[in-house]
């Protein structure tokens, strides 16, 4: 619990300080993001539009479905914004002519570390893994030449953060219903390399300082609760989340970082920082009341849009559809749909990031305060 005492006092002094620094420059002049539904901001919606007008994704914050799986901003936004750019614009939604040099969004909801081929191996049809990271590397490649000319890049990505994950928990979940804790592991291997390889790719190209996050703790989240859920009260820790697969989500962080260490021995003139999404979302669920979310056993990890027992969904009635229903106040939940939290919770996750003891090591000092 230490650390989430350090992430406490790091959240009250960020509410209590100024809003605004007049730290000048930006520290960053362009971010470059890479991942799944936890930072899309509309790649997914724009190639295959699946929400209605009238649902409740994005409605907290921008009053209509932004393309985000959530009722508002995500981590990324919260990013953006602390760091005086703008939100990051989806790829396939570019227009010709749009100013792109403060950055583009490669996210897909639903892509997977792991190419489509691995899963078809598996006999399991996951079509958002077409987009999955070596696709959204690609995208990035066939974008780079309209970004900075050959001699211009190396000053141009002095200043840029690339941003690579989270990634690989779609790849997770995919193998969740169908195989065993030992059979996850298998995984691991196969996961961090395909993301070790696309930073080292990054490299090539010019990339001095990254982020690799790490994956949440997934034996909180309220869709793999309601999937895999137990009723032994022994595979539950004290929160009432399941002890296996979070214990499951610790050994695939060490493998990550072990893996980061590596490309930063290979590359000393690169910065890669990790972020613990897994420690800054655990405080979240360890101590809901003090951040100002329901508590209770159940309580805490009840999805705010959707319809179901006991976790305020099912998979026949999910968020946006005519029979869900969503909460009266998003700000009093973590979870939103299921997979994805609320934008209290990514808001208090990126706050543990930017201004907190979440990033290893640090980013550099953002001249605005997350709010």
């Amino acid at each position: 619990m230490k650390i989430c005492i350090l992430f406490s006092l790091t959240f009250a002094y960020g509410f209590l300080g100024n809003g605004f620094s007049n730290a000048n420059p930006l520290p960053y002049d362009a971010i470059f993001n890479f991942g799944d539904s936890i930072s899309d901001t509309g790649n997914a919606a724009t190639y295959n539009p699946t929400m209605p007008s009238n649902s409740p994704y994005g409605s907290t914050y921008f009053n209509h479905p932004s393309g985000r799986m959530s009722n508002g901003r995500l981590i990324i936004d919260f990013i953006a914004e602390a760091y005086g750019l703008p939100m990051l614009p989806p790829y396939l939604n570019l227009t010709k002519g749009q100013d792109i040099t403060q950055g583009v969004n490669f996210a897909y909801a639903g892509s997977t570390a792991l190419d489509k081929d691995f899963f078809m191996q598996q006999m399991l049809e996951l079509d958002a893994a077409s987009y999955s990271l070596s696709t959204q590397l690609e995208w990035f490649k066939k974008l780079k030449p309209s970004l900075c000319k050959s001699e211009e890049c190396d000053s141009y990505f002095k200043n840029t953060l690339f941003i690579v994950g989270e990634i690989g928990g779609n790849d997770i979940n995919a193998i969740i219903p169908y195989k065993n804790m030992s059979a996850l592991r298998e995984m691991v291997p196969l996961i961090v390399e395909a993301i070790t390889n696309v930073i080292t790719k990054l490299i090539e190209e010019g990339a001095v300082e990254l982020v690799v996050p790490g994956n949440f703790p997934i034996g909180c989240n309220s869709a793999v609760l309601a999937r895999v859920g137990s009723d032994k009260k022994e595979d539950y820790d004290q929160f009432g989340c399941l002890a296996a697969y979070n214990a499951f989500i610790e050994y695939y962080n060490r493998q990550l970082k072990k893996a980061i260490e590596t490309l930063r021995q290979k590359n000393p003139h690169v910065k890669i920082t990790y972020f613990d999404y897994y420690g800054a979302a655990k405080c979240l669920f360890q101590a809901p009341q003090q951040y100002g979310f329901s508590s209770g056993k159940i309580e805490t990890f009840r999805a705010c849009c959707g319809k179901g027992e006991p976790y305020g969904l099912s998979e026949q009635i999910y968020c946006g559809s005519v029979a869900s229903m969503v909460c009266s106040d998003p700000s009093k939940r973590i979870n939103w749909d299921g997979p994805h939290f609320t934008e209290a919770a990514y808001r208090l996750i990126a706050k543990g990031i930017v201004e907190g003891p979440f990033a290893n090591p640090s980013l550099k000092s953002p001249p605005f305060k997350i709010a």
